[in-house]
């Protein structure tokens, strides 16, 4: 099954822009998901199974950093088409 979730992420540090790019980084490495980002969220495409499997994964480690951190996602029941150039880099 076809699956999106966009990812809105907030630190709660002043340089809260480290743990962000770090985890879109860590995101890209899975070939097998579209991502696309924007100023707001980052979106996610692909298959349920291992978009909840990779997201599983990436928040814990960005837990694991020590930094209070909030994640807000939005999962849809289907594919959307992610703009041209998604998954290049941030």
């Amino acid at each position: 099954m076809k699956a999106a979730v966009d990812i809105s992420m907030y630190p709660l540090k002043e340089a809260y822009e480290t743990p962000i790019l770090d985890f879109i980084h860590r995101l890209r490495k899975h070939p097998d998901l579209a991502i696309h980002t924007n100023s707001l969220s980052t979106q996610i495409t692909g298959d349920y199974d291992l978009i909840m499997d990779v997201l599983k994964q990436e928040i814990k480690t960005s837990f694991m950093e020590k930094t209070t951190q909030i994640m807000v996602l939005k999962i849809l029941n289907i594919e959307i088409e992610l703009p041209s150039g998604a998954n290049q880099a941030v």
